[in-house]
C-alpha cells in the first residue's frame, strides 16, 4: 500500500477507543506518526503500545478537549516529539464511550447539554485552535471534523447530540475559509449509525442493526467503514478539497 501519509504527524482526539481507534490505526498503517489524545490516559497508552508493537510510532497525550491549557499542551508535546503537526482529526465526543442520555428535548438536564457542547463542539473549535499556529508555521495542514448523518436528517430523542453536530457542518466550512490562505483544508466526515461500542449489549446489536434497514447498503456500519473517508482528507490526495462533508452510512441520507 501506498504510504500516504508518510512523514507527517497525525492527532486524532478521542483515539483510545472505538471509532476514534480506528482512524489512528489506518492514519499509522499509512505512515503517519500519530497523538493519541485521549481523556482516558491509560487507553491512550495502551493504544500507543499496540502501534509501537506493530512498528508504528505513536504518542499517548491525555488530553480533555473542553480544556483550552489541555489541547495546548497536547499541540505542545505534538510538536515537542515529532516538529510538526500535519493532520488534526477532531473526533472526540460524548456519545458511546462516554455516554448521554436519550431523552425527549425537554427532558435533557441542562448540565448535560453543556456538557455536550463543551466537548462536542467546543472542543473541536479548541483543538482547532491549538495546532492552526503550527499549521500556519508549516504553510500546509489538514483539519478533519466528524459530525454526523443525524444532523442532516434529524434523530428524535438525543436533540443535544445532534444540535452539536450540526454545528460542527457550520464550524468546518466557516474555518475552512478563514485558513484556506494558509493552505490548510478543513473537512468532515457524517458518520451514520456505527457499530462502535466495544462490548455491545443485545440492545445496542438491535438498534445498530436496525439502522440497516434505512440504507441503500444493507448491513450494519463498522467502524473500518469510515476510516478510508479519514485517511483521504488527511493524505495530499485531497489537497484541493475543503469546506466540504462526506456522509459515509452506506446510502441512508443522499445528499
Amino acid at each position: 500500500m501506498k504510504l500516504r501519509l508518510e512523514g507527517r504527524v497525525a492527532i486524532v482526539t478521542g483515539a483510545g477507543h472505538g471509532i476514534g481507534k480506528a482512524y489512528a490505526a489506518r492514519l499509522a498503517e499509512e505512515g503517519a506518526k500519530v497523538v493519541i489524545a485521549e481523556i482516558d490516559a491509560a487507553a491512550a497508552r495502551t493504544v500507543a503500545a499496540e502501534m509501537a508493537a506493530r512498528g508504528r510510532e505513536a504518542l499517548a497525550v491525555a488530553t480533555d478537549v473542553s480544556d483550552r491549557a489541555s489541547v495546548d499542551e497536547m499541540a505542545r508535546r505534538a510538536v515537542a516529539a515529532y516538529g510538526r503537526i500535519d493532520v488534526l482529526v477532531n473526533n472526540a465526543a460524548i456519545f458511546a464511550t462516554v455516554p448521554m442520555s436519550r431523552a425527549p428535548f425537554d427532558q435533557i438536564d441542562p448540565a448535560e447539554w453543556d456538557r455536550m457542547m463543551a466537548v462536542n463542539l467546543r472542543g473541536t473549535w479548541l483543538a482547532s485552535c491549538a495546532v492552526i499556529p503550527q499549521m500556519r508555521r508549516q504553510r500546509y495542514g489538514k483539519i478533519v471534523n466528524i459530525s454526523s448523518g443525524t444532523a442532516l436528517k434529524g434523530s428524535a430523542s438525543r436533540i443535544h447530540y445532534v444540535t452539536s453536530k450540526a454545528g460542527i457542518l457550520g464550524f468546518t466550512r466557516t474555518l475552512a475559509r478563514e485558513v484556506g490562505g494558509d493552505n490548510i483544508c478543513v473537512n468532515c466526515v457524517a458518520p451514520g449509525s456505527t457499530l462502535s461500542e466495544e462490548n455491545p449489549d443485545e440492545g445496542v446489536l438491535k438498534m445498530r442493526g436496525a439502522a440497516a434497514a434505512d440504507r441503500a447498503l444493507r448491513r450494519v456500519q463498522t467502524p473500518e467503514d469510515l476510516v478510508g473517508a479519514v485517511a483521504f482528507f488527511a493524505s495530499s490526495d485531497s489537497d484541493f478539497i475543503t469546506g466540504q462533508t462526506l456522509v459515509v452510512d452506506g446510502g441512508s441520507c443522499m445528499h
